[in-house]
């Protein structure tokens, strides 16, 4: 079967799970990512507009959930929009920075991402 994405479709969402499975690991502990093996972060990052970040980690969010929780991504589109937005809105300019050069989620930033995914009443991906 065909892949319905395209190339960069496919690291966008990579990116995207990156950040989320990295805001959901161990929230008490500080772990520094200095290289995720085979990660190479999408250049795009670094000059995407804010709502462009705020779909890619809703699209993450989207896509992750759904085959955490074993429903269909539509279910999620209200919850992960919320996750998105108060995860983004809450992020200072260093952590958008962070994350605009690694594609994922600093320690600082992670514990944002996790009280969103309460907040959202998403639950917490076991990492």
């Amino acid at each position: 079967m065909r892949s319905k994405f395209s190339r960069t479709g496919r690291l966008l969402v990579a990116a995207g799970l990156v950040s989320l499975l990295a805001a959901c690991n161990s929230a008490g502990r500080s772990t520094q990512y200095t290289s995720l093996e085979g990660y190479v972060p999408d250049p795009a990052l670094k000059t995407a507009s804010k709502s462009n970040l705020t779909g890619r980690v809703r699209h993450a969010c989207t896509v992750t959930q759904a085959k955490f929780q074993k429903v269909a991504e539509d279910a999620l589109a209200a919850p992960c929009g919320c996750y998105a937005e108060r995860t983004l809105s809450a992020l200072d300019k260093d952590e958008i920075a962070s994350y605009r050069t690694t594609g994922y989620f600093n320690d600082t930033a992670r514990a944002k991402a996790l009280n969103a995914l309460d907040s959202c009443k998403l639950p917490r991906p076991i990492v």
